[in-house]
């Protein structure tokens, strides 16, 4: 990936966002802790940079051992953007939203088979397959808003008539168990080519796999609903590590890779969503990674208190400005994921271009956007008690 030289024994860090985005200084700490952490060579940020458990979310970290807590415990997560057969302007939302509620049910298909298919063994989290979990997963029916690569858009197949799904999901409790297992006695590092580093590599590769797989199955049963086939045009995960030149690992939390085709950018449920295209000029600085969203500018607690969810406001909450509908009857999850929640995504595509990282091939508009349609709190909102789910991202 290049020679980077540590200066004063930390690694240096490479921050791809202007003095206009607003990045919260304790995300700024945490990007200073990991780059002083052993073996880290660089540190790559991007614009959508915020705090989360171990380390910040919105960035990518080489370095010459495995540290499984920047991977966090959503090993796997990140977006898969799929084109439907069916033209955006022929769906009736309202009867979409509905169907979109059979999400919140276990998935009844073939769970063996499709296992089998992948080349995945069984695990103890396989009956979580097909469905999308909390915190800032969803799954969204979108539109094209508008082309502005028509020659990009001509090569990947994207037509301006037909809808999307974009599923954000990951493993569920598969990778959280992974890295509960090995954090027992605290934060480690493990040398790539040690037992103990091959074993978290075998475990977090069959997540990632399985996440993919997960973000699959969402989304056919999303083109199910619409009365549609789908066709991929890519999934990236951003929560993964992989090994680089040997015995280096790159790992990227919150930060899609870069280096293997269109990347969907989206913003909030109130926003438009972004597919760039990753230019080669920056890719070293920034470790082969770019943004994978807007990223959070308020955490989930603080919503309760700036978001009401009163039975008044749920009408507003449930719909955005370009009169699509949410589908979400958590009204703490409602108040949460608020697109006040996020830092303007547009800023943060700006960065992206302005840095010479990408070029905006298209742009969505959300339709339908489901999050979780059944409430795990009284129907009043109020405190919620935060879970491995929920880990900020």
């Amino acid at each position: 990936m290049g020679n980077f030289p540590k200066v004063d024994g930390s690694a240096p860090i490479h921050v791809f966002a202007s003095s206009k985005s607003w990045i919260e200084g304790n995300a700024t700490l945490q990007l200073q802790q990991v780059a002083g952490l052993p073996g880290v060579q660089a540190v790559a940020a991007m614009p959508d940079l915020h705090p989360g458990k171990y380390g910040p979310v919105g960035c990518a970290v080489l370095a010459d051992r495995i540290h499984p807590q920047l991977v966090g415990s959503d090993i796997g997560c990140g977006m898969g953007l799929f084109q439907l057969d069916v033209a955006a302007r022929k769906l009736r939302l309202d009867q979409l939203a509905e169907r979109l509620h059979a999400l919140d049910q276990p998935w009844d298909g073939d769970t063996s088979g499709v296992l089998t298919a992948a080349g995945l063994r069984t695990s103890a989290f396989d009956a979580s397959l097909g469905s999308i979990g909390g915190g800032n997963h969803f799954c969204e029916v979108q539109a094209v808003e508008e082309i502005l690569a028509p020659e990009i858009a001509a090569q990947e197949g994207l037509d301006r008539d037909r809808a999307y799904v974009l599923v954000h999901s990951g493993s569920r409790g598969l990778g959280n168990s992974i890295l509960e297992s090995i954090l027992r006695d605290g934060q480690v590092a493990f040398d790539p080519a040690s037992d103990e580093g091959r074993a978290y590599m075998g475990a977090h590769d069959h997540a990632v796999q399985w996440a993919r797989l997960n973000r699959r199955i969402i989304a056919e049963r999303a083109a199910a609903a619409a009365r549609a086939h789908l066709r991929a045009i890519n999934d990236l995960p951003h929560n993964m590590v992989e090994r680089q030149d040997g015995a280096l690992a790159l790992h990227r939390k919150g930060a899609a890779a870069s280096d293997r085709g269109l990347v969907p950018v989206p913003g909030s449920r109130g926003t438009l969503s972004y597919l760039v295209e990753p230019l080669a000029g920056m890719q070293t600085e920034a470790l082969a990674s770019l943004a994978h969203g807007a990223g959070r500018k308020y955490d989930r607690a603080s919503m309760h208190g700036r978001i009401r969810v009163k039975k008044s406001d749920v009408a507003r909450l449930e719909r955005n400005p370009y009169g699509g509908i949410v589908v979400c009857g958590d009204r703490g999850l409602l108040a949460e994921e608020a697109p006040e929640a996020y830092k303007n995504i547009e800023r943060v595509i700006d960065d992206l271009v302005e840095f010479g990282l990408a070029r905006v091939v298209a742009t969505f508009r959300p339709l339908v956007t489901f999050k979780k349609a059944q409430s795990d709190v009284a129907s009043g909102g109020g405190k919620r008690h935060k879970s491995w789910k929920e880990d900020r991202r």
